[in-house]
């Protein structure tokens, strides 16, 4: 992927850093190299880094602090939920040089629910089939509603119940959520993979005790394209010198935490 630093104006638009959380995976690996360089085929005129916050090089903090000085620059987090590494990890990094801002994560996004469905109906779920929304988790409160938001949306897509397990750090975990599922009737239970990419959570699905897990979310063109429209709010406000405005987010995890990045983008100069 380093050649998609290249050959790039140094006055052109904001670096778009995407920014992932990494994996030993080798699959999972290819899939986010693709994610890059699918926005880099969607923006060519866009330099696209690479950046991870834990397990691979570069390292986010590195690659920031590698950023051509006064180059305006936006972390996008491949991530599908807010939690600890978007709120500590990404907004430090952000924070740690001028011109430099925070794009929120994936999720919560309609397009994302979209996939999960085409990844259930590809597995062979019936649309009546009840389905555990199974994400990775987190301690944070807004990384739960963010599921939360996901799991409306698909249930609207369904006419089979759908409930949300985690793979830790939030209850229920996936195989108690798929316990319940089973209790409540006598069908099939399917666990829909909320995971980007193939790795050590997608494999402990398997243990769930489900009757079919679907596959990750990757490979879908959406990622890319979500990945764009998060860049592209977060220049919007770079530009317009846009901060954050917490107050007005009204979503019920807000009183439950002391960080939000609903509300608006930190800039910092």
């Amino acid at each position: 992927m380093a050649g998609m630093t290249a050959d790039r104006a140094p006055d052109g638009p904001p670096v778009l850093i995407a920014c992932s959380h990494g994996t030993d995976n080798a699959q999972g690996r290819q899939e986010i190299d693709a994610v890059r360089a699918g926005i880099q085929a969607l923006r060519p005129g866009v330099e696209v880094r690479e950046a991870y916050v834990d397990v691979q090089q570069p390292d986010l903090v590195d690659v920031v602090a590698s950023l051509p000085p006064g180059r305006p620059a936006v972390i996008v987090p491949l991530l599908l939920s807010v939690g600890y590494h978007v709120k500590v990890d990404i907004a430090r990094a952000a924070a740690s040089r001028p011109g430099t801002v925070s794009a929120l994560p994936l999720g919560p996004d309609a397009r994302l629910a979209r996939v999960l469905q085409q990844r259930l109906t590809e597995s062979g779920v019936s649309d009546a089939d009840p389905v555990v929304l199974a994400a990775a988790g987190s301690s944070d409160a807004c990384a739960a509603e963010d599921v939360a938001e996901v799991q409306a949306v698909l249930a609207e897509l369904r006419t089979g119940r759908v409930r949300a397990g985690f793979g830790s750090k939030a209850a229920p975990s996936v195989p108690d959520a798929v316990t319940t599922q089973r209790t409540s009737g006598q069908l099939p239970v399917a666990v829909a993979s909320y995971l980007l990419a193939p790795g050590y959570f997608h494999d402990q699905l398997a243990k769930a005790g489900a009757d079919v897990v679907s596959a990750p979310l990757l490979p879908s063109p959406v990622i890319a394209e979500i990945a764009l429209s998060r860049y592209d709010d977060a220049v919007a406000r770079l530009l317009d010198g846009s901060s954050y405005a917490v107050a007005g987010c009204d979503r019920p995890c807000r009183a439950q935490v002391s960080s939000c990045v609903r509300g608006g983008i930190a800039r910092v100069d």
